[in-house]
């Protein structure tokens, strides 16, 4: 259940995770509200979730509160690359997000429990 928690909050966010992001300081067109659903495909992590997830200056944050770390980012092409934790359990994430106001991608976790899928989004503002 954390894990799979862990992979949903991040999913951009959370999210979102390490990504290197030009010099160029022009405003992200990804920034804003989205929301994530994260679907396991193997392992014992619960089903599915949804998360809400923000987005700004291309740092993508878990929208809701908890003890989890996200770290990582949303380049400006879309490509995200994230990993969310919690004590000894990690998800990475990547995938893209695009203009139209959605994105996918994959999670595999890492840690105690083994677990990988795949993560939906959608822009909400």
């Amino acid at each position: 259940m954390i894990v799979s928690a862990l992979a949903a909050g991040i999913c951009l966010g959370a999210a979102a995770p390490a990504i290197a992001r030009t010099a160029a300081k022009a405003p992200d067109r990804f920034d804003g509200t989205w929301s994530v659903e994260v679907i396991t495909e193997s392992g014992s992590c619960d089903r599915a979730y949804r998360y809400g997830v923000i987005i700004q200056n291309g740092q993508a944050r878990y929208a809701g509160g908890g003890d989890f770390t996200v770290s990582g980012r949303v380049q400006p092409s879309g490509a995200v690359r994230a990993t969310i934790s919690r004590g000894d359990a990690a998800a990475q994430v990547v995938g893209r997000l695009g203009t139209e106001g959605s994105g996918n991608g994959t999670w595999t976790t890492s840690g105690s429990t083994s677990c990988k899928g795949r993560w939906n989004a959608e822009r909400r503002g």
